[in-house]
């Protein structure tokens, strides 16, 4: 996912978004230490679309305490 399309979303859908993600990341740490992980890569994806949807929803606090 890239942050263009986490930008185009609601706030409340990047909530839904990072919830998921966040989900997605505790299933993939339990598979890995229970030795049933076949594709390493994915915790790596998941922890970078974590980062993303946390950055857009920083910028997104950020710009709304400006103004």
């Amino acid at each position: 996912m890239e942050a263009k399309e986490l930008r185009n979303k609601t706030d409340k859908e990047l909530r839904e978004e990072l919830i998921a993600l966040r989900k997605e990341q505790f299933n993939l740490r339990m598979q890995q230490a229970s030795g049933q992980m076949p594709r390493g890569h994915q915790i790596h994806n998941v922890r970078k679309n974590l980062a993303r949807a946390i950055t857009v929803l920083t910028e997104r606090v950020k710009k709304a305490n400006k103004q």
